[in-house]
Protein backbone atom coordinates (compact mmCIF):
# COMPACT_ATOMS: atom_id res chain seq x y z
CA UNK A 1 0.00 0.00 0.00
CA UNK A 2 1.81 3.08 -1.04
CA UNK A 3 -0.34 5.86 -1.53
CA UNK A 4 0.24 9.19 -0.01
CA UNK A 5 -2.60 9.20 3.16
CA UNK A 6 -2.23 5.38 3.72
CA UNK A 7 -0.94 5.56 7.84
CA UNK A 8 -4.09 8.56 7.83
CA UNK A 9 -6.30 5.92 6.54
CA UNK A 10 -4.76 3.01 8.62
CA UNK A 11 -5.46 5.22 11.48
CA UNK A 12 -9.05 6.30 10.65
CA UNK A 13 -10.07 2.37 9.54
CA UNK A 14 -8.32 1.39 13.66
CA UNK A 15 -10.27 3.91 15.23
CA UNK A 16 -13.25 3.58 13.44
CA UNK A 17 -13.10 -0.46 14.45
CA UNK A 18 -12.55 0.43 18.10
CA UNK A 19 -15.56 2.42 18.07
CA UNK A 20 -17.90 -0.10 16.44
CA UNK A 21 -16.15 -2.75 18.56
CA UNK A 22 -16.88 -1.04 21.64
CA UNK A 23 -20.90 -0.05 20.79
CA UNK A 24 -21.11 -3.85 19.87
CA UNK A 25 -19.97 -4.79 22.74
CA UNK A 26 -22.00 -2.68 25.12
CA UNK A 27 -25.25 -3.49 23.38
CA UNK A 28 -24.55 -6.87 23.11
CA UNK A 29 -23.63 -7.34 27.30
CA UNK A 30 -25.56 -4.55 28.77
CA UNK A 31 -28.56 -3.66 26.83
CA UNK A 32 -30.45 -2.01 30.04
CA UNK A 33 -27.72 0.15 30.83
CA UNK A 34 -27.44 2.11 27.36
CA UNK A 35 -30.59 3.99 27.63
CA UNK A 36 -29.60 5.58 30.47
CA UNK A 37 -25.98 6.25 29.74
CA UNK A 38 -27.55 8.05 26.87
CA UNK A 39 -29.85 10.22 28.99
CA UNK A 40 -32.96 8.37 27.46
CA UNK A 41 -35.63 7.20 29.34
CA UNK A 42 -35.48 3.31 30.66
CA UNK A 43 -36.29 1.39 27.07
CA UNK A 44 -38.74 -1.32 27.60
CA UNK A 45 -37.40 -5.16 27.73
CA UNK A 46 -38.43 -5.83 23.98
CA UNK A 47 -35.98 -3.73 23.01
CA UNK A 48 -33.38 -5.36 24.01
CA UNK A 49 -33.73 -8.18 21.22
CA UNK A 50 -33.23 -5.19 19.08
CA UNK A 51 -30.24 -3.74 20.92
CA UNK A 52 -28.53 -7.15 20.59
CA UNK A 53 -29.40 -7.38 16.41
CA UNK A 54 -27.69 -3.81 16.47
CA UNK A 55 -24.63 -5.32 18.37
CA UNK A 56 -24.32 -7.92 15.73
CA UNK A 57 -24.01 -5.66 13.04
CA UNK A 58 -22.05 -3.09 15.33
CA UNK A 59 -19.48 -6.28 15.62
CA UNK A 60 -19.71 -7.20 12.28
CA UNK A 61 -18.35 -3.71 10.93
CA UNK A 62 -15.68 -3.15 13.48
CA UNK A 63 -14.77 -6.75 12.36
CA UNK A 64 -14.58 -5.28 8.77
CA UNK A 65 -12.91 -2.39 9.98
CA UNK A 66 -10.24 -3.80 11.20
CA UNK A 67 -9.78 -5.82 7.61
CA UNK A 68 -9.79 -2.82 5.83
CA UNK A 69 -7.02 -1.22 8.16
CA UNK A 70 -4.97 -4.24 7.59
CA UNK A 71 -5.47 -3.96 4.10
CA UNK A 72 -7.32 -1.10 2.77
CA UNK A 73 -6.70 -2.20 -1.28
CA UNK A 74 -8.12 -5.55 -1.01
CA UNK A 75 -11.33 -4.64 1.02
CA UNK A 76 -12.49 -0.66 -0.34
CA UNK A 77 -15.97 -2.45 -0.55
CA UNK A 78 -16.05 -2.15 3.67
CA UNK A 79 -14.72 1.33 3.84
CA UNK A 80 -17.37 2.35 0.88
CA UNK A 81 -20.03 0.69 2.68
CA UNK A 82 -18.76 2.39 6.19
CA UNK A 83 -19.01 5.65 4.38
CA UNK A 84 -22.77 4.88 3.39
CA UNK A 85 -24.17 3.95 7.17
CA UNK A 86 -21.95 7.08 8.89
CA UNK A 87 -23.59 9.24 6.32
CA UNK A 88 -27.24 7.48 7.36
CA UNK A 89 -26.60 7.68 10.70
CA UNK A 90 -25.77 11.36 10.49
CA UNK A 91 -28.85 11.87 8.45
CA UNK A 92 -30.74 10.01 10.89
CA UNK A 93 -29.80 11.48 13.87
CA UNK A 94 -30.08 14.99 12.08
CA UNK A 95 -33.59 14.11 11.67
CA UNK A 96 -34.43 13.37 15.23
CA UNK A 97 -32.86 16.38 16.55
CA UNK A 98 -34.96 18.50 14.43
CA UNK A 99 -38.07 16.27 14.94
CA UNK A 100 -37.08 16.95 19.11
CA UNK A 101 -37.09 13.16 19.34
CA UNK A 102 -33.91 13.47 21.38
CA UNK A 103 -31.14 16.31 22.37
CA UNK A 104 -27.74 17.13 21.75
CA UNK A 105 -27.19 15.75 25.04
CA UNK A 106 -28.39 12.33 24.14
CA UNK A 107 -26.88 11.63 20.68
CA UNK A 108 -23.69 13.11 21.64
CA UNK A 109 -20.89 11.64 19.49
CA UNK A 110 -23.49 10.86 17.14
CA UNK A 111 -23.60 14.41 15.77
CA UNK A 112 -20.20 14.88 14.83
CA UNK A 113 -18.34 11.61 14.84
CA UNK A 114 -20.30 10.02 11.79
CA UNK A 115 -19.38 13.55 9.86
CA UNK A 116 -15.21 13.03 10.52
CA UNK A 117 -15.47 9.61 9.72
CA UNK A 118 -16.69 9.77 6.74
CA UNK A 119 -14.51 13.32 5.93
CA UNK A 120 -11.09 11.26 6.75
CA UNK A 121 -12.18 8.28 5.18
CA UNK A 122 -12.56 10.39 1.69
CA UNK A 123 -9.60 12.77 2.18
CA UNK A 124 -7.54 9.56 2.69
CA UNK A 125 -9.27 7.20 0.24
CA UNK A 126 -7.05 5.13 -2.47
CA UNK A 127 -6.89 8.56 -5.19
CA UNK A 128 -5.71 5.31 -7.34
CA UNK A 129 -8.64 3.37 -6.72
CA UNK A 130 -11.78 6.07 -7.20
CA UNK A 131 -13.24 5.40 -10.67
CA UNK A 132 -11.60 7.15 -13.39
CA UNK A 133 -8.36 7.96 -11.67
CA UNK A 134 -5.30 7.48 -13.40
CA UNK A 135 -3.04 4.43 -12.69
CA UNK A 136 0.00 6.11 -13.30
Amino acid sequence: MAYQNSRLLRFTLWFIAAVQSLLGVAFLLVPGQTTPLLGLSTAPGWTHWLFGMMAARFLGFGYGMALAARDPLANLAWIKAMMVIQAIDWIVTLYYLSAGAVTLAQVTTASFLPVIFVMLLLVSYPKSARPGASTS
